[in-house]
């Protein structure tokens, strides 16, 4: 594994971490803890040392699955967690501090910590960045005690770019891969300046770009890839990074043509660690093996120059038009 600075954190984390919104399931499906152990296990045996969960997922038992195994660790990886989405309607009154503190309560209880090592906010609504109290909230959390770090993860430019106006703000987490380019230019740029992290998730938006979905392919009715492409439970741009499957499929082959293999993800995950303002990338594993796939993409040599041009001209040619000014 090699490491990369976490912005002004002071901490050094893996460039490939884990991000267990699927962790010990499939989307949709039912979570099995034996096999989340499992996963998360075989992660510090390949040297990942952060882990991204949320109080959502699996409506808890990710963070208590994590919690319980950080007790079996030495040395302990950094958790991530997300609070927010519990709430009945995303508005900004949702996130006063009563609510904010109780959702920091509870991951706290889940993991059965005393601080927590980072908080992110969930994908608020746009105008809670305009809300300086929300974050002095945060603020007097970490004087408390009670986190270790904070940042947010988001769904626009507008609100990283927002967010990195509070000092507290130690890491963004943001969708990047080679279907959603945008923040390789002011956002990057700005991270760098202001040195907060860069956590890039969706890396393979929604695994379109790991090249083995077709037409035939069929999603789980409770699976976001069936029920949220035209954004109908939440930001469409998290499923399939907003991008038209079949548009999607289109540019995917382009992508396979080049590569010359039907395997592109290990491609994808290499083309984000191209870029320097990215601290890592939260691929997400429900199994032990593919823990192992994603740990590998570290040691490939970077994409050419070549490459890396080719890959611009298939993001211009097929999605650029339809989704870059949206997010």
């Amino acid at each position: 594994m090699k490491y990369r600075q976490f912005g002004k954190t002071n901490l050094k984390v893996s460039e490939i971490a884990l991000g267990t919104w699927q962790l010990g399931s499939v989307w949709g499906e039912t979570f099995n803890e034996d096999v989340a152990k499992e996963t998360l296990k075989e992660a510090v045996s390949q040297g990942i040392n952060l882990f991204d969960t949320a109080d959502v997922y699996q409506d808890g038992m990710s963070e208590k699955t994590i919690g319980q195994f950080l007790k079996t660790q030495e040395n302990k990886p950094f958790v991530v967690t997300k609070v927010g989405r519990r709430l009945p309607a995303q508005t900004k009154e949702g996130y006063s501090e009563e609510n904010i503190r109780r959702f920091v309560d509870d991951a706290r209880k889940n993991m059965d910590v005393d601080a927590l090592d980072m908080v992110l906010l969930h994908c608020p609504p746009t105008d809670v960045y305009y809300e300086p109290k929300i974050f002095q909230v945060l603020d007097a959390l970490k004087e408390e005690g009670k986190i270790k770090h904070f940042g947010v993860s988001v769904e626009r430019i507008e609100e990283g770019l927002k967010a990195m106006e509070y000092e507290g703000v130690d890491a963004i987490e943001i969708i990047f891969n080679m279907f959603r380019m945008r923040p390789a230019e002011l956002f990057f740029e700005e991270a760098k300046k202001r040195n907060v992290g860069v956590i890039v998730r969706v890396p393979l938006a929604s695994g379109l770009l790991t090249g083995k979905f077709t037409k035939a392919t069929t999603f789980n009715e409770n699976d976001h890839r069936f029920f949220n492409r035209e954004g109908a439970a939440f930001d469409k741009g998290e499923t399939f990074s907003g991008v038209d499957y079949e548009l999607g499929l289109e540019a995917v082959e382009c992508l396979k043509a080049h590569f010359q293999t039907d395997n592109i993800a290990p491609y994808a995950l290499r083309w984000i660690l191209s870029f320097d303002a990215v601290s890592t990338v939260i691929p997400g594993a429900s199994r032990p093996d593919q823990i192992v796939r994603n740990a590998q993409v570290v040691n490939m040599d970077p994409l050419s120059d070549e490459d890396m041009r080719k890959v611009k001209e298939i993001y211009d040619t097929y999605i650029k038009d339809p989704v870059h000014h949206l997010w």
